[in-house]
């Protein structure tokens, strides 16, 4: 169990309710004890007036009576416990499970954008959801019916030792085989349990890309191959479920053999005390009470360790991801406010999970409130200028400064938060078009979301859809067009008026009247904002204060607009073809 130590420190936060339903769990198994006193005494006592040492028949009423209440006033109270104990323990383990999958999905926030490039989403939210909930069954049910088995052993087993120890011991002899049998057999159950869980993420990897990318899969008719993969994945699953079932199929009937072996042992080595004279005749059905008793603790043993190997086993997998270290750490926590001067000096940075080299040795400099355009061919280190900027990924080599501090001294909360980002590819949620503009921002007024989205040129669209602004998108935006999607996406980052403005590409799917539009309002919009432009056009980018050209991963050209076109390299043909194209 040594993975699920690392829950210790959340118990801690609800030790107090636990302790409790500790206690209610020690009382509720103590009154449990006065059903088989009882009903040996009952037992006793008709069979002391059958045999006449019990003469006065209203004596017998009378004890009978009194131990029926007794009997009847214990199991209410047991009863009531018993429901104070589950609100008690089973109630904390809600609240743990809540914990749990919020310190996973905060570590997921923390980890850095090289981790998500290297695990497929499927697999990240099984661990989130299944094997919180496998982890949930330990913190809560396993240890509730552990205790209670733990307590029921301590109360009963004694109880029967002192009550008749010859025949208690012959009635535990069971006992220690099942134990063995358990250690033996839970081992086997963590292994095959770990294969389950991993199996079960492959599937939830495969239905989340089938379903995301079913559009592709109908277009090139994938179907029957999709199936056929999702089938064999499945198969392989079920076979790795019946193989962990066949383990846990032995608990049971093993439980009962020993159980049934415990109950002869009663009834034979009893009935001949009995008949010796050792113990009263009474004592043989409050034993088999005792042993039934047990038999519910005894398979609970089964139950419980399968619990726990099954939580372990999530557990380990859930640790693999809470014990990586994000590579991209807040190195402060002093606070700046951030005004926007950029400067990258002799920066080189290679993919960690390709170890492919996107940019060599790059310098230059963006002044707070000026912009600055970067051109260049497909995978010449456009957007990973832009991935560094905000800190995504760090440097290889050199070093980028943000208002003459080294990004990495700079508070990354105090960074991101200056930014606002639009992607190449437009992200937009599963929420309604407001929500969506409104969310880099704490609090927005319709008024600022309209603005916002009639300086992206979008406004006259959503009007246009029969819930406007309240209009919720499919998922990852799919109701809109790519480039009402661009728009949106444009709206949403600049309704945080930030400090730095960050556009990758943004206008790819917008026509060029449109892409003059919003470029016009956006050069009101950013005077005091420094803006770093990305383009395959020179039409958005002949207004920028500073063009830099990319190829290769370095820079081939840079100047004005005018300055580029004079010197009638790369950036001078692209914008006479491009020139040539409009015309």
């Amino acid at each position: 169990m040594k993975e699920l130590k690392k829950l210790n420190r959340l118990f801690k936060k609800y030790k107090w309710q636990l302790l409790g339903g500790i206690l209610v769990t020690i009382l509720s198994r103590l009154l449990s004890l006065v059903l088989p006193k009882y009903v040996g005494k009952i037992i006793n006592l008709l069979n002391d007036y059958d045999s006449g040492v019990i003469k006065d028949t209203e004596y017998l009423k009378s004890e009978l009576l009194w131990s029926i209440g007794i009997i009847l006033g214990a199991t209410l109270l047991a009863a009531i416990l018993t429901f104070v104990m589950r609100q008690l323990i089973i109630v904390v383990s809600r609240h743990l499970e809540y914990d749990l999958k919020n310190i996973v999905y905060q570590q997921y926030q923390r980890l850095s954008l090289a981790f998500y490039k290297q695990n497929r989403t499927g697999d990240l939210m099984n661990r989130i959801s299944e094997d919180v909930s496998k982890v949930r069954m330990y913190m809560g049910p396993s240890i509730m019916y552990g205790i209670n088995m733990i307590t029921l052993f301590a109360v009963v087993i004694p109880q029967m030792y002192l009550t008749a120890p010859t025949l208690a011991l012959y009635t535990i002899i069971p006992l220690p085989i099942l134990s063995v049998a358990i250690y033996v057999i839970s081992r086997e159950i963590n292994k095959r349990a770990t294969l389950v869980q991993e199996y079960l993420s492959y599937l939830n990897t495969i239905s989340q890309e089938a379903f995301s990318g079913i559009a592709v899969i109908k277009a090139y008719n994938l179907a029957p191959t999709m199936y056929n993969q999702f089938t064999e994945v499945a198969n392989d699953s079920k076979d790795k479920n019946i193989d962990l079932a066949r383990v846990q199929a032995l608990f049971f009937p093993l439980m009962v053999l020993l159980i049934g072996l415990s109950n002869i042992m009663v009834i034979y080595i009893g009935g001949r005390q009995v008949i010796d004279g050792v113990i009263e005749v009474g004592t043989i059905p409050e034993f088999l009470i005792y042993v039934n008793m047990l038999t519910w603790p005894v398979a609970i043993v089964g139950w419980v360790t399968n619990m726990i190997q099954q939580a372990e086993a999530s557990q380990k997998r859930i640790n693999q991801f809470l014990d990586i270290e994000p590579e991209i750490q807040n190195n402060t926590e002093q606070h700046h406010p951030v005004e926007g001067d950029i400067e990258f000096q002799n920066v080189s940075f290679t993919y960690p999970d390709t170890n492919i080299e996107a940019l060599k040795k790059v310098s230059f400099k963006v002044a707070s409130g000026k912009t600055l355009a970067i051109l260049g061919k497909t995978g010449s280190g456009k957007s990973t200028v832009l991935e560094l900027i905000g800190r995504l990924y760090d440097v290889t080599y050199g070093a980028i400064k943000i208002d003459q501090r080294n990004i990495q001294q700079t508070n990354l909360d105090d960074l991101r938060q200056a930014i606002g980002y639009v992607p190449q590819d437009a992200f937009l949620f599963s929420d309604t078009i407001g929500n969506n503009i409104a969310f880099g921002t704490a609090e927005a007024t319709q008024e600022e979301i309209e603005t916002a989205a009639k300086n992206a040129v979008v406004h006259q669209n959503i009007i246009q859809f029969t819930n406007k602004y309240e209009t919720v998108l499919g998922e990852r935006g799919i109701t809109l067009s790519g480039g009402q999607k661009q728009r949106v996406s444009i709206a949403r980052a600049i309704i945080k008026k930030p400090k730095i403005l960050l556009l990758d590409d943004c206008l790819s799917a917008v026509d060029t009247e449109t892409e003059e539009q919003i470029l016009k309002n956006l050069k009101e919009l950013t005077k005091n904002t420094t803006t770093v432009l990305v383009s395959h056009r020179v039409s958005s980018a002949k207004n920028a204060d500073h063009i830099i050209v990319l190829e290769d991963g370095k820079i081939f050209e840079e100047g004005t607009h005018h300055e580029l076109l004079a010197k009638k390299g790369y950036y001078s043909e692209l914008y006479e073809n491009q020139m040539l194209e409009e015309s």
